[in-house]
């Protein structure tokens, strides 16, 4: 995966950077989430490896099935991944410019895994202490995973916060073996 990233982090910047010029950062956003949408479809990833077609078919394929909502920045860079043999770093391309996109807005994305729903009340004062923490806006999004038992695991980029009681009892045990 490091490697990919390698990879993509060039057009991911210059995409950004495009972006930020002709600030069309949201419309950016949009196109490389279609085409990274697109490209992770398991139907169309054999059309864009197999080897008897033509790295402009690829493209072109790929172009056809995203249909008119792309525009014709995006075409251009689907023509330029084809032609250099990248149209497989399309979502972690995307991936990087929502990255460098979130660092831009000063925002940063936190998903909180609860065993049981937020309430909007819980979930609006995680998200002013996560503010107050990390000294961004935060983006909170919340998915529930019985499994936990009882408590959260709280993602932010690198940062993970786990409060979960399977994440305590996982720590109890541990303690105990050493």
């Amino acid at each position: 995966m490091a490697e990919l990233t390698t990879l993509a982090r060039p057009y991911a910047k210059a995409v950004f950077a495009q972006a930020q010029d002709s600030n069309t950062l949201d419309a950016w956003s949009q196109q490389l989430s279609l085409l990274a949408a697109c490209s992770q479809n398991a139907d169309l990833a054999v059309v864009l490896t197999h080897p008897s077609l033509t790295i402009e078919q690829q493209g072109q394929a790929l172009i056809d099935v995203c249909g008119d909502e792309l525009n014709d920045a995006a075409k251009n860079l689907v023509a330029a991944l084809a032609e250099n043999k990248r149209l497989t770093l399309i979502p972690e391309i995307a991936a990087l410019y929502e990255e460098l996109k979130a660092q831009l807005q000063n925002t940063v994305d936190v998903v909180v895994t609860s065993a049981q729903a937020l309430s909007s009340a819980q979930a609006d004062t995680l998200a002013q202490a996560l503010k107050k923490r990390l000294q961004c806006e935060v983006r909170l999004t919340s998915e529930v995973d019985e499994s936990l038992i009882g408590g959260a695991i709280i993602r932010a980029g690198d940062l993970v916060i786990d409060g979960s009681v399977t994440g305590k009892l996982s720590k109890l045990a541990e303690a105990m073996k050493s």
